[in-house]
């Protein structure tokens, strides 16, 4: 098969949706896992990809979809770790069971998901995990504990494999954008307002772009972008990498 296969979580939508739509478009086989069954089947089927249902918080869900993506191709080239979510909250008042959730989503998952694909890739002596981290995983905002926690640790995984993949031709890089124009940062611009206690309007000029040189939202088809470039040949050498997109963000 010429065609190298893709695995993408979260792609219903936002980022996950871009990057399943760039990679379809390069000719790669996209393999979209979401827990929005109806909206990722209609993706999937307009890219002529596969759509797979998972919970991701789940480690037996985490083995399926990989387990799947072998057993419908027999190969897995690229893996692309997006899914997740927000929550806005004090320490104080974060919800137990929600920590919980986020850093399954967001830190285990990633694992459990490298940790499957890997044979695949050390067998074919390629393969390219693309971590999309964010801002928050190079720097702290009040009120996101988990979401920043789970994004710190997705560096240190991102480090660490990178180290252990170079020998097998396996490079992991990691994407740290700022504010995407996504359905998840739409959310956000509400919590955001009821935490601030400011109108929903001002949410983006002056908590969302306060510390961006570069006043506006990165587009997804931005971050799409940035995946195929470090799944091509002119990336070959770039691996453990932090890729900000952050409009200016963290030059200061």
């Amino acid at each position: 098969m010429s065609q190298k296969v893709s695995v993408i979580t979260g792609a219903a939508s936002g980022i996950g949706l871009a990057v399943s739509e760039t990679l379809s478009r390069e000719n790669y086989k996209v393999i979209m896992a979401d827990v929005n069954r109806q909206a990722g089947e209609q993706q999937a089927q307009r890219l002529d990809g596969r759509f797979f249902y998972a919970d991701l918080s789940k480690a037996a869900d985490c083995k399926s979809l990989i387990d799947f993506a072998a057993s419908e191709f027999g190969r897995i080239d690229v893996l692309v770790n997006n899914a997740g979510i927000q929550h806005v909250s004090s320490i104080e008042d974060f919800p137990e069971t929600k920590w919980s959730f986020m850093l399954d989503l967001m830190l285990t998952a990633p694992f459990l998901l490298t940790k499957y694909v890997w044979p695949y890739m050390k067998q074919a002596g390629w393969g390219r995990i693309i971590n999309i981290s964010s801002v928050h995983g190079l720097r702290a905002s009040a009120y996101k504990a988990a979401y920043i926690t789970a994004k710190h640790g997705l560096m240190g995984l991102t480090k660490t494999a990178a180290l252990e993949g170079g020998p097998f031709g396996i490079t992991v890089n990691a994407i740290c954008p700022a504010y995407v124009r996504t359905p998840l940062v739409d959310n956000q611009i509400n919590a955001q307002a009821a935490t601030h206690r400011i109108p929903r309007e001002e949410v983006i000029d002056t908590v969302m772009l306060k510390k961006a040189s570069v006043k506006k939202m990165i587009e997804p088809h931005e971050i799409g972008s940035a995946v195929l470039y470090m799944c091509s040949d002119a990336a070959s050498c770039m691996t453990g990498a932090a890729l900000t997109i952050d409009c200016g963000w963290t030059a200061s």
